[in-house]
């Protein structure tokens, strides 16, 4: 992973635009996370978060528009890009033949770093698999598949993580226990863009909160100033501030999770 740290924003795009044939996706996004700060991008399903994620981590080229990632330009400077960057994608990304701890193993040996024994070690006691180490992840759970392919995608300490609906399919428990690794990440320096629909998720995370809809972000701020919008509730003469969920819903509509979902690109 590349240790150099460019002045200025962490992620920094600018009029991005991205269609498929005559399915515009983004439509014209702009936004900027500062470095060590956890960026959440909310949004319905077909909303394009995926699409932009891809973008941003090299995997998709931009139809128009200009993306920086820890300074470098993703379509002149893609190997530096992902020299900057981990992503950790909708799907468990691990090998079912080898065991949780051969996973990380062999991840941290690709990344040529040192003693990849114990770096595996500490991050299976980090998401308390532990116990699954010497397990095939052919017999994991969903729940331990993800929480192993997050540790993955922490090797080498990038300076910048994506994380695409980082706790699809955990349980509660397992969910904080990301969470917590999230703020950790933050809280070391890590620069860290989730995309998710969980709206909880982005309140307990998020310093800065961007609702992308129908390819354009509406609405980009703190959660204080997302509030700020609607007027509070007032209940039995208590002042009762807006949710997340009613500032979503009262932004996108409540028919917004019928969107069609993306169409697949290949890779």
């Amino acid at each position: 992973m590349s240790g150099d740290r460019a002045q200025g924003p962490a992620i920094q795009v600018k009029g991005l635009k991205k269609s498929y044939k005559t399915l515009q996706v983004l439509r014209g996004v702009d936004f900027e996370v500062a470095p060590g700060g956890i960026f959440a991008l909310l949004g319905s399903n077909g909303a394009g978060k995926t699409t932009a994620v891809r973008i941003m981590s090299t995997l998709l080229k931009a139809d128009a528009g200009t993306v920086r990632v820890n300074g470098f330009d993703v379509a002149t400077e893609a190997a530096k890009v992902r020299g900057s960057i981990s992503l950790t994608g909708q799907f468990a990304a691990v090998d079912e033949i080898l065991t949780g701890r051969e996973n990380l193993v062999l991840v941290a040996r690709l990344r040529r770093l040192k003693d990849p024994g114990r770096v595996a070690d500490d991050l299976l006691a980090r998401f308390s698999l532990t116990d699954a180490a010497d397990r095939k992840v052919s017999t994991y759970s969903g729940g331990m598949r993800r929480r192993i392919d997050i540790a993955m995608s922490l090797i080498g300490d990038p300076p910048v993580i994506f994380l695409d609906e980082p706790t699809t399919g955990l349980d509660p428990q397992a969910r904080i226990e990301v969470w917590e690794t999230v703020k950790e990440l933050a809280g070391r320096g890590t620069t860290v863009l989730l995309t998710t629909q969980y709206l909880d998720e982005a309140e307990q995370l998020a310093d800065r909160i961007a609702i992308l809809h129908e390819g354009r972000i509406i609405v980009n701020g703190t959660l204080d100033e997302l509030r700020q919008m609607l007027p509070p509730a007032k209940v039995e003469y208590i002042e009762k501030q807006p949710t997340l969920e009613e500032i979503f819903l009262a932004l996108v509509g409540p028919s917004a999770g019928t969107e069609k979902p993306e169409p697949a690109t290949k890779r």
